[in-house]
């Protein structure tokens, strides 16, 4: 079986008390006033480590996660949570960029995939750095990692639910294969 639980960073229940640097920083990217921000208003303050900021996939899948309304914006409270979200993730990738280039190559990412329980072939780690660096770079930056982590943490979650014996395959419908890929999907 290649799946495991998978790392789940953050969620967005219960009341958050939010710090004062929170809401300074939240105040300068809700440039409208509006008491909501934007994913263009998040990328405005995600720097990746690569000379950029978060790419738009990057922050609408982050806002989507944390906005409660399906509005398509978050509130300061969801901004603290997808900012300790941010900052887990952070974390996770800073223990694996072993040369602090701000990025993580192959060997980085097989080892990061591992301790999350995920036993992927080379060839399928060399496939997830292909598709997730738009740069070609043979790398990945630190919001290419939050989206790849995601996708394969929502893959597996409806994978599993369809794999009741834990047997690792499945047999699935060719609707509910598309189900599965448009609802995982960023």
């Amino acid at each position: 079986m290649a799946y495991s639980q998978g790392a789940t960073f953050g969620s967005t229940q219960g009341h958050i008390q939010v710090s004062p640097e929170i809401q300074k920083w939240f105040a300068t990217l809700d440039r409208d006033h509006s008491g909501r921000i934007t994913a263009t208003e998040l990328k405005s303050a995600l720097a990746n480590g690569q000379g950029s900021t978060f790419s738009d996939t990057a922050c609408k899948l982050m806002i989507g996660m944390f906005d409660k309304e399906k509005k398509g914006t978050i509130d300061i409270q969801e901004f603290q949570a997808l900012f300790n979200y941010v900052n887990a993730w952070l974390g996770v990738f800073r223990g694996f960029d072993h040369d602090n280039s701000g990025s993580i190559q192959e060997s980085e990412l097989s080892a990061a995939l591992t301790q999350m329980g995920y036993r992927f072939s080379p060839e399928f780690i060399k496939f997830l750095i292909q598709k997730s660096d738009f740069n070609q770079h043979q790398s990945i930056s630190i919001d290419q990692f939050i989206v790849l982590c995601v996708q394969i943490q929502r893959f597996t979650e409806a994978f599993r639910q369809r794999d009741a014996q834990q047997s690792g395959t499945i047999s699935i419908a060719f609707e509910d294969f598309l189900s599965v890929a448009l609802n995982c999907s960023v």
